[in-house]
């Protein structure tokens, strides 16, 4: 097998759509073998029919649930023979203004976004230690780096996300294994289309987006999954602790 990723080992969540789904396609394109966890037992179901062969499994997994990750991972590392690498991409979006935010919905943005890496990596951990080192990737988001209005939670969980990396990069290098971060900006994925198409005028939304980035454009998943593939990658062997915003410039602009 060739590629970037020949016969490597990799765990991906929230691989059934988006930013998740772009890096199991150019992950296996790349030679990885991947082990797929998404709550979406149909799409990857449908993601099992399109690559087949032993360059694929899936697994049903919720990251804000102990026992869903403990299960997967446990069952993902048997059918690879362990991981090489991992990458965090399940994550979900609220927009609320602090007076009708609900507890409940703080906390599950948390649950997900934040706790649900963390339950990953450590689920992960003991193999990564088994394979000698390899990499964490997170898929955090530009509104970890700059604010949104209206996103408290979101911009907090990737905040938190970005640090905690940060932190868990310096105990994971002492067993070679890197710990790194991605800041998406705006990305033409099911998650940001809801949130456009709900806006009271989706045109005008869309367009405010788009102004806000150097660039004037929304990324295609693949763009966020090349920079991951890097991270993921011996081409980045000497790159640990950061979090690399892949934003359009909006971090700046």
């Amino acid at each position: 097998m060739s590629g970037a990723l020949a016969d490597r080992r990799i765990l991906i969540t929230g691989a059934a759509k988006g930013i998740g789904l772009a890096t199991v396609e150019r992950f296996v394109k790349e030679g990885a073998r991947v082990a797929a966890l998404d709550r979406d037992v149909e799409a990857l179901a449908a993601l099992a029919g399109r690559f087949g062969g032993n360059a694929f499994v899936s697994f049903r997994a919720d990251v804000s649930d102990p026992a869903s990750v403990e299960t997967a991972v446990s069952n993902a590392a048997t059918a690879l023979g362990g991981f090489d690498g991992v990458v965090s991409s399940a994550g979900i979006d609220l927009i609320a203004d602090i007076e009708s935010m609900a507890l409940a919905d703080w906390n599950r943005i948390i649950a997900v976004n934040l706790t649900g890496p963390m339950l990953v990596a450590q689920a992960s951990y003991p193999h990564l230690k088994a394979a000698g080192g390899g990499t964490i990737v997170n898929v955090s988001s530009g509104a970890g780096l700059s604010p949104l209005k209206h996103r408290s939670a979101y911009c907090a969980s990737k905040a938190g996300l970005q640090m905690a990396a940060k932190a868990l990069a310096m105990e994971a290098a002492e067993f070679g294994i890197r710990v790194n971060t991605v800041c998406p900006g705006a990305v033409e994925t099911e998650l940001f289309r809801t949130s456009i198409e709900t806006a009271p005028d989706p045109i005008a939304a869309y367009e405010a987006v788009r102004a806000r980035y150097a660039l004037q454009r929304v990324a295609s998943p693949d763009e966020i999954a090349a920079a991951i593939l890097w991270l993921t990658s011996a081409e980045s062997s000497y790159v640990t602790g950061t979090a690399i915003a892949v934003d359009g410039g909006r971090t700046f602009h």
